[in-house]
């Protein structure tokens, strides 16, 4: 099996280099890799921070967008130039760890299943940690929420419909009309999957949320509203 694992980018310089490392370690029997770096017009010093790494990476593909475009765009880009046979998004900003890939891709090589989502939110809020502020305990109940509409919209139950962590057959994807730009990418790809009756299996994962003022660029509010509509549009139009 080949694994393609796309990674859309923008202005993470601080923290690129330290991914890239991390998705190289990542070792799994009897599968390849090919590693495809989509740059979404970054605007720092990311695309030198990529040329100065230390480190040699087998199956490396870069593309750079000449207009910041969106995660969705750059996720779309990576899927159109993928050979692997199945494929995996992995954020460049840390709060994914990699080390969580061959846990997520062991259902799909014990033939257990065909889709496979990471799930950080199959728990109640953790005030201490993650939902320790208003803004973080707002973004935890809003996923909650878009995940419960996805559950009844579409007749599976779904913990975490907003993860970057999803895994599918690029077969499936490839012929999909993926039109999101941004954000709104988790919701289609999930409500497209689900139309066509595929089976989402969930397998929990730890992130470490960093904060806005770390660069995080989701915006609860502007985002899910955004998601919501989009998966009432796939359900009821597409």
């Amino acid at each position: 099996m080949k694994l393609s694992i796309i990674i859309p980018v923008f202005n993470e310089e601080k923290t690129i280099s330290t991914l890239l490392k991390k998705v190289i370690d990542v070792v799994i029997e009897g599968v390849k890799k090919e590693v495809i770096l989509v740059d979404d017009e970054s605007t720092d010093a990311t695309a030198s921070e990529i040329r100065n790494s230390k480190f040699e990476i087998r199956n490396f593909k870069i593309f750079r967008h000449t207009k910041n475009l969106g995660k969705g765009a750059a996720v779309r880009t990576g899927i159109k130039n993928a050979t692997g046979d199945y494929i995996i998004i992995q954020d460049a900003d840390l709060e994914y760890d990699p080390k969580y890939i061959p846990l997520l891709l062991k259902p799909i090589l014990q033939k257990k299943a065909t889709v496979v989502y990471g799930t950080r939110l199959n728990r109640m809020p953790n005030f201490s940690k993650e939902e320790r502020t208003p803004r973080f305990l707002l973004h935890y109940i809003g996923n909650r929420f878009l995940s419960l509409i996805a559950s009844i919209l579409y007749g599976q139950w779904i913990t975490d419909m907003e993860t970057c962590y999803k895994i599918f057959p690029k077969k499936v994807v490839e012929k999909m009309n993926i039109e999101s730009k941004g954000f709104d990418f988790e919701p289609e790809i999930t409500a497209k999957l689900l139309k066509k009756g595929y089976r989402i299996l969930e397998v929990p994962i730890i992130t470490k949320p960093r904060g806005y003022n770390e660069g995080k660029k989701l915006n609860t509010f502007r985002d899910g509203i955004i998601a919501f509509f989009t998966l009432l549009k796939c359900r009821f139009i597409d």
